[in-house]
């Protein structure tokens, strides 16, 4: 893969690559936080067979992910590996978006139905257009620092757009002029799916249209799937930062699908809607901060920081109750103020360690490292969305009644307690990562010299040559 001219990005394709992941945010805040309780308190599908279709149709990722992310590595087309995938995806995520969030009235079976059928298709879609996307990111920029400013841009967008997409209910509501009933809660959803669609088809094309990708020669050959399991089985750098994250994650996952359930229910509030634009306007201002001192520090010190910062505040959340929604708030910006890195820095390593990747195997392989990222994303969400809801329903939980003290304890320990120790377990984990800045960049020349026909010493094992 020619290297000159790859390091430095400029400011402007930095954008168009961060774009998409704006508008691709609005299938995580409403799946997570507003589609299961509009399903389950509008719709009327039964929680706990609503949490075992969200987390069933996760493990349907375990299979797509990585099958995706393989494809794209092998697909050959004159718009490249990533460009086709990320062009005709992006229609038929915005098709079965809209679906999911108009659903016909019709028996409770066959909502139910419907729900699974539309998560399903949409999931699959958002799979052939995110996994080729975010693969695309690690070769736009093989500079150490470059990374951590690029991904930091992208996923600053993609808070953004969480954060668009956190007001935009609240936003629709008001500006049609709904009803607070479950025709205005119908309305509302419609309107976002037909306000969010184009967009989301608009800017995946600009990036598809204004980011060409580097030229995959004929003798750049990727390795059948197994063995290709084999050798991302053994890079350690990426087992480690799988395993912290994915435990992160799962952590990160249970507030995300639980808030509306806390705010409403624990502490009383109705003020739900404006927390999560508190948090994600945290994470926002202080993601540059983050890079900043990722660049002094080196990436793992900035990611091991903002795990600490975001979770040493949230443990304080289980403790309170009803009238407590002042300090409540002051938690949430205690603890969104390492939010932003938390998704940042992680992406940007990631992009090292498939450069370690390329060292030892000689191929690069974006697609399948991030397929099997994307898989441990959504386990976590179906974690802490199908354990989450599902414990709630054994609990006892009813809608729109006073919820007795089994329902409220679970969710107080589900939302604080439980997000707070996957952190600390995660934190221990990163502990273990071994690339810093001068040892990516040794691995870099080692590249360019094995490339070149010679010998080479490998960075991390010097008792390992590679030839």
């Amino acid at each position: 893969m020619p290297e000159p001219g790859a390091y430095k990005v400029s400011l402007y394709r930095k954008i168009v690559y961060a774009v998409p992941a704006f508008f691709l945010a609005v299938v995580g805040v409403p799946i997570y936080v507003y589609i299961p309780k509009f399903y389950t308190d509008v719709v009327g599908v039964d929680i706990a067979i609503l949490g075992y279709i969200l987390f069933s149709v996760r493990i349907f990722d375990a299979v797509t992910d990585p099958a995706i992310g393989y494809l794209s590595d092998r697909t050959r087309s004159r718009m490249g590996r990533r460009r086709p995938y990320i062009a005709a995806g992006s229609v038929f995520v915005a098709l079965t978006m809209f679906l999911l969030f108009s659903p016909p009235r019709v028996s409770a079976p066959m909502e139910t139905v419907w729900f699974a059928v539309c998560i399903y298709a949409l999931f699959l879609c958002w799979t052939a257009v995110v996994v080729p996307y975010e693969s695309l990111g690690p070769e736009i920029s093989f500079d150490y620092n470059e990374r951590t400013s690029l991904f930091g841009m992208r996923d600053g967008f993609l808070i953004a757009g969480t954060l668009a997409a956190a007001s935009s209910p609240a936003v629709v509501h008001w500006l049609f002029g709904l009803t607070a009933d479950p025709d205005g809660e119908r309305a509302k959803f419609f309107w976002l799916a037909i306000i969010y669609a184009p967009l989301l088809i608009g800017s995946c094309w600009w990036c598809v249209l204004a980011i060409k990708e580097h030229p995959q020669g004929p003798s750049r050959r990727i390795a059948g799937f197994r063995r290709g399991i084999r050798a991302i089985a053994r890079n350690r750098p990426f087992l480690i930062l799988l395993s912290a994250y994915t435990v992160s994650a799962i952590g990160n996952n249970l507030p995300a699908t639980l808030i509306l359930y806390y705010v409403e229910y624990v502490l009383q509030s109705k003020m739900a809607d404006a927390f999560l634009l508190l948090y994600f306007i945290t994470g926002i201002l202080f993601l540059p901060g983050w890079i900043v001192i990722a660049r002094r520090t080196g990436k793992k010190a900035a990611w091991l920081a903002s795990m600490a910062v975001n979770t040493g505040a949230f443990i304080g959340v289980f403790f309170l109750g009803p009238g407590d929604a002042a300090i409540y708030g002051i938690l949430v910006v205690v603890s969104g103020i390492g939010f932003g890195a938390t998704l940042a820095i992680p992406s940007a390593i990631q992009a090292d360690v498939i450069d370690y990747d390329e060292l030892l195997t000689g191929e690069r392989r974006e697609g399948q490292y991030i397929g099997w990222w994307s898989i441990a994303k959504k386990l976590a969400a179906a974690v802490g969305i199908g354990a989450g809801l599902s414990i709630l329903g054994l609990a006892g939980y009813t809608p729109n009644i006073e919820q007795p003290e089994p329902v409220l304890l679970a969710l107080r320990t589900l939302y604080a307690l439980v997000p707070s120790l996957c952190n600390m377990i995660a934190f221990f984990i990163a502990l273990a990562y071994p690339i810093s800045g001068d040892l990516h960049q040794e691995i870099r020349r080692a590249i360019e010299r094995r490339q070149n026909g010679e010998t080479v010493v490998n960075p991390l094992q010097p008792s390992q040559s590679l030839s």
